[in-house]
């Protein structure tokens, strides 16, 4: 990939985004970070990637990744949409329609929204992708390529269904923080020390994930292989599923649905 990216906003997400791409052999010279905090910019700076809090004079670049908070974008890209005229816009911006986007951008035709999630931090992330109808199939395999620098990606065939990704996968490592947080209590009343708790439960989830990722079997074939009839692990799961786990599990993810489509909404309105 030959062409120049620009970030507007240098949080966490733009960070793990650049590191996977000068992972993966990007020039750090074809990057350039738009960000009003110092200590930000020292980030890139580190990296040999350039950092601003204004764009550079006839600055025009290939990619430009939108990457501030919702309620900061409308700002941030006011003195920035006729920098951006033949740029292909990639989104990963919460709860913002391409519709909004284009009309902030003077009805800019080439819009990805992708909604990524936290652990791209460690080059593991997951997002949820979606395309304009100008996009080609460049604009398309270009988001790609962006976007696999921290993590794996999932095109969608409709915008709706960005916030259920959200949902599920955006909001989806809170969930499973606040479950490894309770085993972790649960470890310590059992008598274990902090590090022991937080080894035997943070690799614990670690296994259980690759060995997910690895097989093409149900989750709930791989939990019933760890659930011999009369065990210990059917005695857990018994005392979970009377305290209705799994439902209040989909309650979650529905209300964070619920709040996505409300987000967007209001966004729109304001």
């Amino acid at each position: 990939m030959n062409q120049t990216l620009l970030f507007i906003g240098g949080g966490n997400m733009a960070l793990a985004i650049v590191q996977g791409l000068l992972k993966n052999g990007i020039a750090a010279g074809q990057i350039h970070v738009l960000e009003l905090l110092e200590a930000a910019r020292e980030k890139f700076a580190a990296m040999g990637v350039g950092a601003s809090n204004t764009l550079p004079e006839g600055y025009t670049p290939d990619v430009a990744v939108l990457a501030v908070k919702p309620q900061q974008m409308k700002a941030a890209l006011a003195p920035l949409a006729d920098s951006l005229t033949n740029s292909l816009i990639i989104s990963i911006a919460a709860g913002m329609p391409i519709t909004l986007l284009s009309d902030w951008l003077k009805q800019h035709p080439r819009i990805v929204r992708s909604m990524p999630n936290t652990p791209a931090m460690v080059g593991m992330g997951v997002s949820g992708v979606f395309a304009s109808t100008a996009c080609n199939s460049a604009d398309k395999a270009q988001a790609q390529t962006i976007l696999e620098a921290c993590g794996s990606v999932v095109w969608l065939e409709n915008e709706a269904m960005l916030n259920p990704t959200t949902a599920i996968s955006g909001s989806g490592p809170g969930y499973v923080f606040l479950f490894m947080e309770a085993l972790e209590n649960a470890a310590l009343s059992l008598g274990f020390d902090a590090a022991q708790a937080r080894s035997l439960v943070s690799e614990t989830f670690r296994g259980a994930a690759e060995l997910a990722c690895q097989s093409d079997e149900p989750f709930s074939v791989l939990r019933e292989r760890v659930t011999s009839k009369g065990g210990t692990t059917a005695a857990g799961l018994e005392a979970m599923l009377q305290g209705q786990v799994s439902h209040h599990i989909q309650a979650g993810a529905n209300a964070a649905n619920a709040r996505s489509i409300e987000l967007g909404e209001l966004l729109s309105k304001g």
